[in-house]
């Protein structure tokens, strides 16, 4: 959802900026990283050259929501500005089309993106039940080969 942020100096190309001291935040930066081949850049916000570059975005935005800092400098958080980082892939351009076209689906995205957001440390708890100690996608699967009777 924008929260109608505008930014003076936008980066060149989308910029994620995250929460770098909560480990749930920066264990899905790695899978989204993976997932956006490089067409975002994802920096913590507590680089310092985000609250200089981005004087415009008050540091609590930071603590509650990811923020995404698009090129035309427009300022995304929480469930939209995840989509719309995820949706520089067209394999996940998707989930920003089901956002954008169902009100129903966006207000239950970012009630999702907040309860998770609320409770980072008991789902960085049960991330790793889920998904293991890495949820980045695999690069190879191990398929085993039938066995001759």
């Amino acid at each position: 959802m924008t929260g109608g942020i505008r930014v003076a100096a936008a980066p060149p190309k989308p910029l994620m900026v995250f929460d770098g001291d909560c480990n749930f935040c920066k264990l899905w930066i790695h899978r989204w990283q993976q997932m956006t081949a490089g067409a975002v850049d994802y920096l913590p916000a507590q680089d310092p050259r985000i609250a200089a570059q981005f004087p415009e975005i008050p540091r609590e935005q930071f603590d509650k929501s990811v923020q995404l800092i698009e090129p035309d400098g427009a300022v995304y958080s929480g469930a939209d500005a995840v989509v719309r980082a995820l949706a520089t892939n067209p394999a996940y351009r998707w989930p920003l089309r089901l956002y954008q076209k169902s009100p129903a689906g966006a207000k239950f995205t970012e009630r999702a993106y907040r309860l998770v957001a609320g409770h980072r440390t008991g789902f960085s708890r049960l991330t790793p039940a889920f998904w293991g100690r890495h949820v980045e996608r695999p690069d190879y699967f191990y398929l085993p080969q039938p066995t001759k009777s």
